[in-house]
């Protein structure tokens, strides 16, 4: 785990475990996010962080966010390895996420304790991405390592909406779609 949202108006957090194989899939993308930002700086006070998913943790890392973004491993029964779902919430009318984490506790958890505490961030868009091997060891199977890239491009997009957005006044409503 990395950073501090205290001051971040933008958490982009990635959950998981880099050596569950396709559970790093998150991991991956906040990896690719900082290499990409060496080059292409991120909007000031966007925070790039990685989770186990323990839910103390994650509010701790969307606390006084404005956006946060998080990224996680999905199972769904049947699985389609790959396929990824977006789930948009705004703190006006955060629920129980859809999509299932694949740490059991976590998302779910966190967003029910971050609203019962007062400390939801302003908008949540969560990406979670089904995969196909959760057994130990590195590296993300073929269907997941293809969505590397799109979910990179896809939080960039986020961060432009959301600040686009803010520099307007106006809710980001932009429901989106799998990359």
């Amino acid at each position: 785990m990395s950073g501090s949202t205290h001051s971040a108006r933008i958490a982009i957090i990635g959950v998981g475990n880099e050596f569950r194989h396709d559970d790093g899939v998150a991991w991956a993308v906040i990896a690719r996010l900082r290499a990409r930002a060496e080059g292409r700086p991120l909007p000031r006070g966007t925070v790039l962080s990685v989770c186990d998913g323990d839910p103390g943790r994650l509010i701790g890392l969307w606390e006084n966010a404005d956006l946060a973004v998080v990224l996680d491993a999905a199972h769904a029964h049947p699985g389609h390895p790959g396929r990824v779902h977006r789930l948009e919430l705004d703190a006006a009318e955060l629920g129980r996420p859809r999509t299932t984490s694949s740490h059991g506790l976590g998302l779910g958890e966190a967003v029910e304790l971050s609203r019962v505490l007062g400390r939801l961030p302003g908008h949540l868009v969560v990406y979670a991405v089904e995969g196909a091997d959760a057994s130990l060891g590195t590296g993300l199977s073929e269907p997941v390592a293809v969505r590397v890239e799109a979910l990179v491009e896809r939080v960039e997009d986020e961060i432009v909406r959301h600040r686009d957005a803010a520099a307007h006044g106006l809710r980001d409503t932009n429901s989106g779609g799998p990359p």
